[in-house]
């Protein structure tokens, strides 16, 4: 004779996950806002601005998205 278990995950409160993925989209899309602001400030100086901040214009992005780009 065969012996079957099944175990169901507890799914976890569904509308609690609702707001919490709504939030974290949210948070998402305003992070991204302002770093799209930061690269256009970055982008209006002037590559002699830039060097004296360390910075090349091809590398203001890399710059932007350093805490989350490991380039």
């Amino acid at each position: 004779m065969a012996h079957m278990q099944t175990t169901i995950a507890p799914r976890g409160n569904i509308i609690a996950n609702f707001f919490e993925s709504i939030f974290n989209g949210l948070m998402a899309i305003s992070e991204a806002n302002s770093r799209v602001r930061e690269i256009e400030h970055l982008n209006a100086k002037s590559d002699e601005q830039l060097a004296n901040m360390g910075l090349r214009r091809t590398d203001i992005a890399r710059h932007v998205f350093r805490d989350r780009l490991f380039m």
